[in-house]
């Protein structure tokens, strides 16, 4: 039986029968052999080379992403002590405020921003310095310091402490609509020494933030926490002159 031939290849001078190469010359045979086993040696060279490729631009990727990340650096902002004092002062008056309990959408290092009234967004790079509710007992604390002339106030349980009153708030509202307001709503609780009749009360203060800026925020939360205290404070005053 005769295999078919196909007709010369005039460029490459090969004849091919079947599928298989047939060389009219043994010598292009070997060359043949030789360039196939030398393109069998490189490959795996050729396949380390792609890996090198595919890790060098994820190296690069990664870069890129670690320098924009870096280029959005966080910023901290603090409540402040705003309220001012009449300059009178309440006779043996010594407070410790806290536990001050907060919303749990609110506790968190970041800010939370109200976008829509039932949506809200949290910033991941403009945080509170501090734990949020001991910022706010801080901050009340000053202000009831400057509001009953007093130095006896404190945040945090101190030894061999014990003050005329104890205060205990519910931040049930702490809302921050950049540009627009803030509201606070804060229900209080005050109790005149270990076994002294709780006396209660609720603040609900809006400040208007006509501004960009989360530092305009924490600036508007200072006022309308000064509103809270100077409620609270009113109430000590009242207690304090009430007889037994």
């Amino acid at each position: 039986m005769k295999k078919h031939i196909s007709r010369n290849n005039s460029k490459t001078g090969k004849f091919k029968v079947g599928m298989a190469r047939v060389y009219p010359d043994p010598e292009m045979h070997r060359e043949a052999v030789r360039s196939e086993a030398a393109l069998s040696e490189k490959t795996p060279y050729l396949r380390q080379l792609y890996n090198c490729l595919n890790c060098l631009v994820a190296v690069a990727f990664v870069a890129v992403f670690m320098a924009g990340c870096a280029s959005a650096s966080s910023k901290f902002y603090t409540l402040s002590s705003t309220a001012k004092g009449d300059g009178k002062s309440v006779a043996d008056c010594s407070v410790a405020v806290g536990p001050v309990s907060i919303p749990a959408e609110v506790d968190r290092p970041q800010f939370t921003v109200l976008i829509a009234p039932n949506r809200v967004g949290i910033d991941e790079f403009n945080r509170w310095a501090e734990p949020l509710d001991s910022n706010i007992a801080r901050v009340v604390a000053g202000d009831l310091a400057i509001l009953l002339g007093t130095t006896q106030v404190v945040a945090v349980p101190l030894a061999n402490f014990d003050p005329n009153y104890r205060v205990t708030i519910d931040i049930q509202k702490f809302e921050s609509a950049p540009g627009k307001s803030v509201q606070i709503e804060a229900v209080w609780v005050i109790r005149k020494g270990a076994a002294g009749l709780p006396v209660s009360g609720r603040t609900s203060v809006t400040e208007q933030v006509t501004e960009e800026g989360f530092d305009v925020l924490a600036a508007a939360h200072s006022r309308a926490l000064a509103k809270v205290s100077s409620d609270i404070a009113a109430a000590i005053r009242a207690e304090a002159d009430r007889k037994p």
